[in-house]
């Protein structure tokens, strides 16, 4: 069974028509790569999937773990093991850190973390703000290791990461990557990551990559290669070379 499959979909925001028909498919266990410039479409995809207000399925359909949640809320995707982190993670003020953590978790304020969990909180340094208000003085790189913490703990099936690289400093990009990582290959879970820079890759071994353009895939191969070319060539000449697709990261658009 394919962990996630679109097929047709086109969406309008504000009355925009921003993707359209997308045909493609993501394979449980895997991290796939979406690379785009500003305004391609990545992050109206990523919010079309998680089923957020705003964004006007026009035509066709959304397949989780072969159910239709086409026009299913926010709510039930989440339930079925979805979930999506954003660019910027809001303050949460008046809510601690550890206490957001065990709610992830389904632990009462009074309970405790067991051995792994709390190996997990110290992997990513946070120990030291379970006692704060949520990403209240956080600096960026705080911030996004709070939000993929939380993320993990709520034990998802598919990870929807709109670029989890931006805005971060070297060090904690590299606790998140090999975090994410380590959930992946432990989970069997699939993520789905949004990235301008490719800086993630050298952490995530991802198997499959594309480039979302003008709210269309183009260039289905190997996400290390795809960030090399875009490096030395930009995205318009990285699409023109119609590279065929492999297998595994499957669309009925080949360019």
């Amino acid at each position: 069974m394919e962990m996630l499959e679109v097929k047709d979909l086109s969406v309008k925001v504000e009355g925009k028509l921003i993707l359209k028909d997308m045909n493609f498919s993501l394979k449980e266990g895997v991290s796939h790569i979406l690379f785009g410039p500003n305004g391609s479409g990545k992050t109206t995809l990523i919010s079309t999937l998680m089923g957020l207000p705003g964004y006007e399925v026009v035509s066709g359909k959304i397949l989780f773990r072969g159910i239709d949640i086409t026009n299913k809320g926010v709510d039930e995707r989440a339930k079925l093991g979805m979930i999506v982190s954003f660019q910027n993670p809001p303050e949460i003020t008046g809510v601690k850190l550890g206490d957001l953590l065990k709610l992830c978790l389904s632990k009462g304020e009074t309970d405790e973390f067991s051995t792994e969990e709390t190996k997990r909180i110290e992997a990513f340094r946070l120990t030291s703000f379970l006692n704060r208000d949520t990403n209240v003085g956080f600096s960026g790189g705080e911030r996004k290791r709070s939000e993929i913490l939380q993320l993990i703990f709520l034990k998802p099936k598919l990870l929807l990461l709109d670029e989890p690289d931006s805005g971060v400093d070297v060090e904690s990009l590299r606790m998140i990557a090999i975090e994410i990582q380590n959930y992946i290959e432990s989970s069997g879970s699939s993520a789905l990551i949004i990235t301008h820079k490719g800086d993630i890759l050298e952490y995530v071994k991802a198997e499959y990559g594309c480039i979302l353009l003008e709210g269309q895939f183009h260039c289905f191969t190997d996400p290390m290669r795809i960030y090399d070319d875009i490096k030395r060539v930009g995205y318009e000449e990285c699409v023109a070379c119609r590279r065929r697709k492999p297998e595994g990261w499957k669309t009925e658009q080949t360019k």
